[in-house]
């Protein structure tokens, strides 16, 4: 039994009774002389509810309405105590790989001219049918789309997913990208009266994959060969800049 408890149930004995002798609160509560002083400093001078008679009896003192003290909740256990989920685990990003990758990249040609030309709406359409048509291409030879630049796309052969053939893969991607964009220049011109053209760079090579960028925004980029394989076409003998026929 806390301090507390004792002194709710020894009000509580006073309202009811007026007077009780402190031989009877000893015995009645098991108290020893300390803890019977101390029961008393805090009935007699601290809270003014009863009072002293002869140096044996306490005495009733407050009023009939004067507020109770009441027994304070036991503490909880630790069964007691609800299970709050803490912050979520944050997990570290994975390590950089080593991998010998084949990287395409494809842009558009003309593209600030082509904004100027089209509604802003129309020029959105315009470049999500293109987008749309590379991807399809990539997909089906097992390709990964990188990143979106703009009006260009970054794709990796080789990575997260590693080919015996990712070269051949990319080479196979870049050519089906230059066919499709022949069907859409057909419905393009008809529709919208627009051609697009389009620049494809292929490169193989040894490279490290990792997260790149500061927290909250980060990306898997490849470096390798002094730079960064970032949607930068080559302008070297490994592009091809193709303009799609009728």
């Amino acid at each position: 039994m806390t301090f507390d408890d004792l002194l709710a149930q020894v009000l509580t004995l006073l309202q009811q009774q007026g007077r009780v002798s402190y031989g009877a609160l000893k015995r009645r509560f098991g108290l020893d002389d300390a803890y019977l002083d101390d029961l008393k400093a805090e009935l007699i001078d601290a809270r003014r509810l009863a009072a002293d008679e002869d140096g044996r009896i306490l005495v009733w003192a407050g009023s009939a309405g004067a507020p109770q003290v009441l027994p304070s909740p036991p503490s909880p256990t630790h069964q007691d105590i609800p299970f709050l989920p803490g912050p979520p685990e944050v997990l570290a990003p994975p390590e950089a790989e080593r991998r010998q990758l084949t990287v395409l990249v494809c842009d558009l040609v003309g593209s600030t001219a082509l904004a100027g030309q089209l509604d802003p709406e129309d020029l959105l359409a315009v470049l999500q049918a293109y987008q749309t048509t590379c991807a399809e291409v990539i997909q089906r030879f097992g390709g990964q789309v990188a990143q979106h630049l703009g009006d260009g796309l970054l794709v990796y052969f080789g990575y997260p997913q590693a080919y015996d053939d990712e070269a051949q893969r990319a080479v196979r991607a870049g050519l089906g990208i230059i066919e499709a964009m022949n069907a859409l220049n057909r419905t393009l011109a008809q529709e919208r009266r627009v051609r697009l053209a389009l620049r494809v760079g292929i490169h193989t090579g040894l490279v490290v994959v990792g997260a790149i960028g500061g927290s909250g925004h980060q990306a898997q980029l490849a470096l390798g060969g002094g730079h960064a394989l970032d949607g930068c076409p080559p302008a070297e003998p490994g592009a091809a800049r193709h303009r799609g026929a009728e």
